[in-house]
């Protein structure tokens, strides 16, 4: 049979692999990371992918996982067990925020949610059980940025771990392993796969330790991520840093330009000078500023919103994010849904409230579509 050499790692489209006899058995549980045994447990295509993250993020070690939501399972349960307590970031993911109040609480972690303006002062908030303080490089929905040396010098203070959602940044604006955060996660689903055809999540340790930590939890809870999905994730990632250049440079057009509208009341996003963070986007992202955006439509009613969702002609309303292709989104009744109304208006996720995921089209067909929907409102 002639020399294969492929230039593309093969799909490993299988469940279990095979062994010549009970000593090539033993070889795999005394040297891990030889061999593979059963897909659950690692797959070369799952290994690729983490790999190739940990690279990106400069980390100590990385696992695949089945989802976004399951790789932020899995970094709160390497660092917590029934007993402990963990804080998170009150503008948070709102499928974060479920998993930690719904369902982490059943287990016996509990929970407490910090302000932004509390975010770098946690010494009243932080418990003898504290393990964690999970945050996001840029929140969704209205993208404000934390500063992430100023947050690891706190959670290092007060002797907590600091894990950070990197998936609205990803590695190629702001690396927080590098900053000194312990852990890294994000949705693969988004911006490092890019192209709306995979679910997927991966969690980057700074230490060995707790790689090797976070891998075991994958590998007991069932947290695996499939060989094809794998595949493909890995496929995206070659063009992270191309893609993340375009929906940068689209995404500040987008933003002044909405800026500018008279039927648009207000605009979040780091790139425009009057953001709260500016300047700490610029340095901390190197002048990047990411893809995501958020407005709040002038008129605060439902029929005001779905007139202009209707008029959009080649941007779609997909309740998800990051893929090449523009599409918007509504918090309230989405990703935050699952918020109280109380909650909700703290955070300013009204009605009104549009998210944008700014893809890597032509710049002008973007404005030109957004400005005929903004025009065809009476507002």
């Amino acid at each position: 049979m002639p020399k294969i050499s492929p230039k593309t790692t093969p799909i490993y489209q299988t469940s279990v692999f095979t062994f010549e006899d009970l000593n090539d058995l033993e070889l795999y549980f005394e040297q891990p990371g030889q061999q593979y045994m059963y897909t659950r447990y690692g797959n070369p295509n799952s290994d690729e992918l983490a790999e190739e993250v940990n690279k990106l993020e400069g980390g100590a070690g990385a696992v695949a996982t089945s989802s976004g939501m399951s790789a932020i399972l899995t970094a709160v349960l390497t660092y917590c067990q029934s007993g402990d307590h963990l804080l998170c970031a009150e503008e948070i993911y709102g499928g974060s925020a479920a998993l930690l109040s719904q369902e982490l609480t059943r287990m016996g972690i509990a929970v407490t949610y910090v302000p932004s303006d509390s975010l770098y002062t946690l010494g009243d908030l932080v418990q003898p059980n504290s393990k964690l303080l999970l945050a996001e490089t840029m929140s969704n929905p209205l993208l404000q940025v934390v500063d992430l040396k100023r947050l690891v010098e706190e959670t290092k203070r007060v002797g907590i771990k600091l894990v950070v959602d990197n998936t609205f940044a990803t590695p190629v604006i702001t690396k927080p392993l590098a900053l000194g955060a312990d852990m890294v996660i994000h949705s693969v689903t988004k911006y490092l796969s890019g192209h709306s055809d995979v679910t997927a999540g991966v969690v980057v340790a700074g230490t060995a330790e707790d790689s090797e930590r976070s891998k075991q939890i994958m590998r007991t809870y069932g947290l695996n991520l499939s060989p094809f999905e794998s595949w493909l994730a890995a496929r995206g990632l070659k063009t992270l840093k191309l893609r993340m250049r375009q929906h940068c440079t689209n995404a500040m057009a987008v933003a002044e330009f909405l800026e500018q509208h008279p039927n648009v009341k207000q605009v979040w996003y780091p790139g425009l000078t009057q953001h709260p963070q500016h300047e700490l986007a610029k340095e901390q992202g190197s002048g990047m500023y990411g893809g995501m955006l958020s407005f709040k439509l002038k008129d605060d009613q439902t029929e005001t919103v779905n007139a202009f969702m209707q008029a959009l002609q080649n941007i779609p309303f997909a309740p998800s994010l990051a893929g090449v292709s523009t599409s918007i989104s509504h918090p309230l009744r989405t990703s935050h849904r699952s918020l109280s109304p109380e909650q909700q208006q703290k955070l300013g996720i009204t009605l009104g409230l549009i998210r944008l995921s700014v893809g890597i089209e032509e710049t002008e067909e973007l404005l030109v579509d957004l400005e005929q929907a903004l025009e065809s409102l009476r507002v």
